[in-house]
């Protein structure tokens, strides 16, 4: 599964005041102007995330590393957030018995 399917939500795209940015691929390796661009956006490490105001000049920036980076709404952020939270909820253990049920049970 690639990175952009894993941040991916599940809502419709809609224009948002600000873009939540996540750095999915690594730093080494990239040009200058690149590494650049991302330190000016603030992303330092892997799968982190920021959040800008959608002006042309930071969706110019974006378009530059777009293929380091998952551009995210602020529905589709809060939307991920959420799934990510149902997921980390604590469910109730599951009970397990080995016991052979008796007469009495049945009854």
């Amino acid at each position: 599964m690639n990175a952009f399917k894993a941040y991916k939500a599940c809502v419709p795209i809609a224009w948002s005041p600000n873009l939540y940015i996540t750095l999915v691929r690594g730093i080494p390796g990239t040009r200058r102007l690149h590494r650049r661009t991302l330190e000016a956006l603030r992303l330092r490490k892997c799968n982190r995330t920021v959040m800008r105001w959608n002006t042309p000049t930071v969706r110019g920036m974006l378009q530059q590393v777009k293929r380091l980076v998952v551009i995210e709404t602020e529905e589709m952020y809060k939307a991920r957030k959420q799934k990510e939270e149902a997921h980390r909820a604590l469910r109730p253990p599951l009970v397990i018995s080995h016991k052979p049920p008796s007469l009495t049970d049945a009854l």
